[in-house]
């Protein structure tokens, strides 16, 4: 028997039924961002790594760039699993939400990732508005759920910033329990309904965030 026809071929184009593919070129490119940064690793690099032709690389992500989001994603969807943070008991919602943020931060290897500059605030922005947000938003339900979800996202984005980011001394000084023991108070206050009074019906009318769009569930 030929042993040739043993070996996997490399194709180009659109992949063939390999659905560990998208996971194994991750896999690779965070090993590789971790180890040389952005700017330094290539799309080459990444595809030798993961034993695939560069093409994949592109059919997948599309850029590397694209690539490098998909990877700053996978470690967030992993921190902060949306099904699980909102899953639980809602009177500690809060706390989960802060233990989510703290435990995703405090790793060295996100952190890492982190420091890669506009990309990463990039993806991480995008992360807090298009995932986090919207589902809070239809998580909360109801007429003031885009303003409870955008207060929550707004603390827990000050957060991020001040303590990881664009650290405050502050801030950052804080142990991560310190840090729920001050936060979970605004927390709460956020995520807790408004009262719908006169005042508040004529501020939504007027487009506060309130009334904002289709995405919020009546």
């Amino acid at each position: 028997m030929n042993n040739a026809a043993l070996a996997p071929a490399r194709t180009r184009g659109r992949p063939r039924g390999n659905p560990p593919t998208r996971q194994v070129i991750v896999s690779a490119a965070r090993g590789l961002f971790l180890e040389h940064g952005y700017r330094r690793t290539t799309v080459r690099a990444v595809a030798r790594a993961a034993g695939v032709d560069p093409a994949l690389i592109a059919y997948h992500f599309g850029s590397k760039k694209g690539l490098f989001a998909e990877v700053m994603q996978f470690q967030c969807a992993n921190a902060l699993a949306v099904d699980d943070v909102l899953g639980g008991d809602p009177a500690t919602l809060p706390d989960r939400l802060i233990d989510a943020v703290t435990d995703l931060w405090e790793d060295d290897d996100f952190q890492q990732l982190t420091v890669q500059g506009y990309e990463a605030a990039e993806v991480i922005r995008e992360y807090l508005e298009h995932e986090l947000l919207t589902r809070l938003v239809e998580f909360l339900g109801g007429q003031d759920a885009t303003a409870r979800a955008t207060a929550v996202v707004t603390i827990l984005g000050g957060l991020i910033y001040t303590r990881y980011v664009n650290p405050l001394p502050t801030p950052a000084a804080l142990t991560p329990s310190e840090t729920r023991y001050i936060l979970i108070p605004a927390l709460r206050t956020a995520l807790a309904p408004r009262l719908r009074t006169p005042a508040t019906a004529r501020a939504g009318r007027r487009g506060s965030p309130t009334s904002a769009g289709g995405a919020v569930r009546h």
